[in-house]
């Protein structure tokens, strides 16, 4: 699958205003108070770097004095909040079908978020997480994308999924140990600095027909949703390019600089160009590839040391071992038993 630079649709701000007319307060106030340009969101095509919404959301959060921001919003969110992407979920056969058009299309609206599942015996496991951990979400935004995933399989459904367990990455926020609002969110109370942010459910959940499934408007929706993500990838720098091909390539094969090239249709000295004009290179970009992709293998904990090795076509398991030590100054084995520890 291909990456963006991490970005988003100014309609993903339009919540966050929702959010603020619903408690009472003058957006163009809380844009002035806040030091904010209302210009930017009169275009909804524009978009904004992941860490501008970020702090809108807790300027927003700051100035209502509301704690628990972000786990409010994902609950009042609607499909049409989600343009495209939210239209081709509601008209999806099954929640499934839903779940994998959120993750096919997700970047029109937010580049670098992921979303992940696998079915775990009679249990299905969402997971929430970021193309770059180095740089993690605020609180109120995992909550409130992990409020709005649930909030809005209940809408297709229409009915309440019994949620079974919640885990977010952070730390729970500091209100006298008050977590009634999560119990009201997610019917279940969560735990808080957990090694993955994810919600549990029965898997029967997956198969659940939508509500307001329309084949024809299905049809639809997909191909503006297509049209839309290819319009977006064509504006991408070109480093995204790079490594959105190495992505796609493995584990098939590992590209080389000249495969590379030959995909872009560009020359070597092209290539090499213009990922020095963005400031990187070829094996900068490989090299960060692997280390995410081997960070994410290690964190499923359903591959094994062997197999990831394999996966990003190390010339053996020693090769690997090395490299990721080098990356990250643990080996692969210290580094998933530090995630089981921060588990426990």
């Amino acid at each position: 699958m291909k990456h963006l630079n991490q970005s988003v649709s100014m309609s993903m701000v339009y919540p966050i205003l929702k959010t603020l007319v619903h408690k009472g307060f003058d957006p163009e106030s809380f844009f002035k108070d806040m030091a904010i340009d209302p210009v930017m969101t009169e275009n909804p095509d524009a978009r904004i770097p992941v860490n501008e919404l970020e702090r809108i959301m807790r300027c927003a959060a700051d100035y209502t004095n509301d704690l628990y921001f972000g786990l409010n919003q994902g609950g009042r969110l609607d499909f049409a909040d989600l343009g495209l992407p939210g239209y081709v979920m509601m008209h999806s056969k099954t929640i499934g079908d839903a779940l994998t058009a959120y993750q096919r299309y997700n970047d029109i609206l937010y580049s670098g978020f992921q979303l992940d599942w696998q079915v775990d015996g009679a249990d299905v496991i969402i997971q929430l997480s970021v193309q770059n951990e180095d740089m993690p979400m605020s609180r109120h935004c995992v909550e409130d994308m992990a409020v709005s995933v649930l909030h809005l399989i209940n809408k297709l459904a229409n009915r309440r999924a019994g949620v079974k367990e919640v885990l977010f990455r952070h730390d729970a926020p500091d209100a006298a140990g008050d977590l009634s609002p999560y119990i009201a969110s997610f019917g279940v109370t969560p735990q808080f600095g957990a090694a993955h942010t994810l919600l549990r459910m029965s898997k029967d959940i997956l198969t659940q027909p939508v509500l307001y499934s329309d084949a024809r408007m299905l049809k639809v929706f997909e191909t503006m949703a297509e049209e839309s993500k290819a319009d977006l990838y064509a504006s991408q720098p070109f480093s995204s390019k790079v490594s959105g091909w190495i992505v796609e390539s493995l584990p098939s094969f590992f590209p080389t600089l000249q495969h590379t090239a030959a995909h872009l249709g560009v020359s070597i000295r092209t290539l090499q160009s213009r990922l020095r004009e963005e400031g990187t290179t070829f094996n900068e970009i490989s090299v960060q590839v692997r280390k995410q992709m081997a960070q994410r293998y290690l964190q499923r904990g359903t591959y094994s040391v062997g197999d990831i090795a394999y996966a990003l076509h190390f010339s053996e398991q020693s090769a690997f071992q090395s490299a990721f030590k080098k990356w990250t100054g643990q080996t692969p084995g210290q580094y998933r038993a530090s995630l089981v520890q921060t588990q426990l």
